[in-house]
């Protein structure tokens, strides 16, 4: 089974090759339900969106006939809510990867609503959804001069205390300044002096998490990190993540066959609990997204945001090399907000 095709699309009177992935993920890249909520629906009504590859600057098509599910990454997806009953019918599948954090008095994230109105939001896209498909990420998790394990542990605390009944999961990471250049510069032009975390603090930092996730009785996870930190509960999370869309869509045919799970099949299985997670171990190995790190537990899916678009313009984020960069292409896609690429071009 292929993670994507390749077939033709009508495109302006002409035809060209299109991916037709079965999930679409928007967007790791930038945030696409905060400020291209429009965009995306003209796209998805379109039947493909025109995606600009950064590495190489060449253009492919991505179409939308094979989609079975959209996963959202967003950190203020109430301009999408009015939309939901249109996706409804387009792309019935989806879940939201929801960054709710506390970094108000920091000034990181400059351009968010304020944090009433967020956990507001993520209340009101629960109970629309449900909280299975609404998962809450405190990420990344960062460390300044001013701000200490404490206090941030406390900020994890007090937001968690607020929506934990509208969610079954948080999900966490520890800032990584060293990897990526774009968050050593965007952290010098907000003025924030941040810094690693040793290993005993992502330990101190684990428990804790692992504690609150316990006593909220939602599941805890890292995101992209390599050490294991069962012992305090916390597994390693997979973002897009093929056993909640058995939990959530096992009634999609195509998106179970996609999978490889069949409901029927479970019905009947005599297997033991340890056979039958060394087969779903074996499906997830068989799903997982080589082109992302190599701890993140990712299954299959094409990303359809770009880099340098997303103006929340927060001083950790590694997608963004630079605000005029990102202010620059908002400029272009406001000039044509409907264009068939995110950056109006």
């Amino acid at each position: 089974m292929l993670h994507w095709g390749i077939e033709q699309i009508e495109i302006n009177g002409r035809r060209e090759d299109a991916r037709m992935p079965v999930i679409v993920s928007a967007s790791r890249s930038t945030d696409i339900p905060a400020f291209y909520s429009d965009w995306l629906m003209a796209r998805l009504r379109a039947g493909y969106v025109k995606w600009i590859n950064p590495f190489n600057g060449v253009p492919l098509y991505v179409g939308f006939h094979r989609m079975r599910c959209l996963v959202f990454w967003s950190k203020n997806p109430a301009p999408l809510l009015d939309h939901l009953d249109e996706l409804d019918i387009l792309c019935p599948n989806y879940y939201f990867q929801f960054t709710l954090n506390d970094y108000q008095d920091e000034k990181m994230e400059p351009n968010v609503p304020p944090l009433e109105r967020r956990i507001e939001t993520f209340r009101r896209l629960s109970r629309r959804l449900g909280r299975d498909r609404v998962i809450w990420r405190f990420d990344p998790l960062v460390l300044t001069d001013r701000l200490s394990v404490q206090g941030l542990l406390e900020k994890v605390e007090r937001v968690g205390d607020r929506i934990a009944p509208y969610t079954s999961r948080l999900v966490f990471s520890f800032i990584d300044i060293n990897a990526y250049r774009t968050v050593g510069g965007n952290l010098k032009d907000g003025g924030i002096r941040a810094r690693e975390f040793t290993a005993d603090e992502m330990c101190a930092v684990a428990q804790r998490i692992g504690a609150l996730a316990n006593d909220w009785k939602i599941a805890a996870a890292t995101c992209g990190e390599t050490a294991d930190f069962d012992r305090y509960g916390i597994e390693h999370n997979r973002c897009i993540d093929d056993r909640l869309l058995v939990k959530c869509f096992s009634h999609d045919r195509e998106l179970m066959d996609f999978i490889g799970y069949d409901p029927q099949g479970e019905l009947f299985d005599t297997r033991s609990d340890e056979e039958r997670e060394a087969s779903e171990q074996i499906r997830h190995a068989r799903l997982k997204d080589k082109g992302q790190r190599k701890a993140c537990g990712c299954i299959l899916s094409k990303d359809i945001g770009e880099y340098d678009t997303c103006p929340h313009l927060c001083r950790y984020c590694y997608a963004n090399a630079n605000d005029a960069a990102v202010m620059g292409n908002w400029n272009r896609h406001r000039n044509c907000p409907y264009a068939a690429t995110i950056t109006g071009t």
